[in-house]
């Protein structure tokens, strides 16, 4: 049972409550003696009622009115799971009423949305963070801390890759893999997560030229496949190759090639290969996920960030992905796009 006095938690909201809310409610049931679970607010909020199964608190209320989290001064954190085409009215308003939010990835449709969100956060005040869960797996912690160590070398050689798989029933659903509702495909729904890893690693992209495609297994609006070739701002080069059309689905990773070894960051295992023969597996296991490529969340990760945000809101300190941090996966996105597009190399903007 928790004892944890309600003055002592902080009020969370949820806003929206589609495919990822049963993962944010496990998450926030987890955390039930440090945060207090107020409000669901989504358009049908009889459809969302059964997520209270999940949540080991005092039930949320269900609701469809957003009046209900910014009138409510017991609600400090927002964290906002809608689709990117109907942010920005929300984060006005959350922020307006001095909400702290915490933004499903990613930011916004396009890069300039996403600089809006970011800047309408700093004028209000209000602490933004990113749900890029795949910062805090274990692997990834562990992948920081060698790279970070300086003992690897001179970063040379990047590889990026996402080769996932979605059926066309996904794209079935109304506005999944448009421009309008999402942004795109997989760039900037899918393999964005892998993109702000590897960036939280190497560091910024400097230029890009790249190739994105919709392949004849899918009907969709937006690209399934992308490839890219990268300069880094550091003098290292590497590749992207991100899709959903890779079937079977496989395991999603970065490599880094550096002076005196390669390190390969999959999803929860760590490979150091050196350069005198050496080999270190650092697994890191936690939660399985499914690698059949089906949308199952690890309810883990979320709570991981999560917790930090909160951490974060009470200490008056950035969180693990501040809002403007996640602008530069949204800039690469950008950069691969143009690239394709006029078929020429594109800096990217910093």
């Amino acid at each position: 049972m928790n004892n944890t006095p309600d003055t002592q938690r902080t009020g969370v909201a949820l806003i929206g409550a589609g495919m990822i809310g049963k993962t944010h409610v496990a998450a926030l049931s987890d955390l039930r003696d440090r945060v207090r679970l107020d409000a669901v607010i989504t358009r049908h909020p009889e459809r969302a009622e059964h997520l209270a199964e999940h949540y080991a608190g005092p039930p949320p209320r269900f609701c469809s009115d957003l009046g209900t989290v910014t009138g409510n001064a017991d609600v400090q954190v927002a964290i906002v799971a809608t689709p990117p085409s109907v942010r920005i009215g929300l984060i006005e308003e959350l922020a307006g009423a001095g909400k702290h939010i915490l933004l499903e990835k990613p930011v916004a449709r396009t890069t300039a949305e996403a600089e809006r969100v970011v800047e309408i956060c700093a004028r209000a005040g209000v602490t933004l963070g990113v749900l890029f869960q795949h910062r805090v797996r274990p692997a990834s912690k562990a992948a920081v801390r060698h790279f970070a160590g300086g003992r690897l070398g001179r970063l040379g050689h990047v590889e990026i890759a996402a080769p996932l798989w979605r059926d066309q029933a996904y794209y079935d659903e109304p506005g999944r893999g448009t421009y309008a509702r999402d942004g795109g495909g997989v760039l900037i729904t899918q393999a964005i997560h892998t993109i702000d890893l590897a960036l939280s690693l190497t560091g910024p992209v400097a230029s890009v030229q790249a190739m994105t495609a919709t392949t004849p297994l899918h009907r969709m609006e937006a690209e399934d496949l992308a490839v890219a070739g990268l300069r880094f701002a550091s003098g290292a080069v590497g590749s992207l190759v991100v899709s959903t059309a890779t079937f079977p689905h496989r395991e999603e990773a970065v490599t880094l090639h550096c002076e005196h070894a390669s390190l390969r960051l999959g999803r929860n295992s760590l490979q150091l290969s050196w350069r005198d023969g050496r080999f270190e597996a650092d697994a890191a296991t936690g939660e399985d996920a499914d690698d059949s490529g089906a949308l199952v969340a690890q309810h883990a990760w979320h709570r991981g960030v999560i917790e930090d945000f909160i951490a974060a809101v009470r200490a008056g300190r950035a969180p693990i992905v501040p809002g403007r941090e996640a602008l530069a996966a949204h800039r690469l996105i950008e950069a691969i796009e143009t690239s394709s597009r006029t078929g020429r190399p594109v800096d990217v903007a910093h």
